[in-house]
């Protein structure tokens, strides 16, 4: 018996503490899968990189930011300016390119019986 799999996109979240030197490490993963009407995001922030790549790093904001994207995956008021969008704009809106600490990276797309599990895989196998 074959499982139902469908297409679905993914970004990983990347901290560049000094834009300026390009330097960045993973921190989170945004999957987004259409056919199940399906955004999330998970994130884990490595502070000893962090402060390996900028010693006087925000710890808190960049924090913060993770959260945010969080935040915006899971709609609601945590999502804020985005909280009546559908999944697939919040998914596109934070995949928007940006000078800031916290940036996505490129997107890319496989097949899942299982968006929530998948967000978890590549959280270990990109980030972790």
């Amino acid at each position: 018996m074959s499982t139902q799999r469908d297409v679905f996109e993914y970004a990983l979240v990347r901290v560049v503490p000094r834009v300026e030197r390009g330097e960045m490490f993973n921190a989170g993963v945004l999957v987004y899968c259409r056919a199940k009407s399906f955004v999330a995001a998970r994130t884990h922030l490595d502070e000893a990189k962090l402060r390996a790549l900028d010693p006087g790093a925000d710890v808190a904001g960049v924090r913060a930011a993770l959260r945010a994207v969080e935040g915006v995956c899971g709609g609601g008021q945590a999502a804020g300016q985005a909280a009546g969008d559908d999944p697939g704009r919040r998914f596109r809106w934070l995949i928007a390119p940006r000078s800031t600490v916290v940036q996505p990276g490129p997107v890319h797309t496989g097949l899942t019986a299982d968006p929530q599990a998948e967000v978890e895989r590549l959280l270990d196998l990109l980030v972790r």
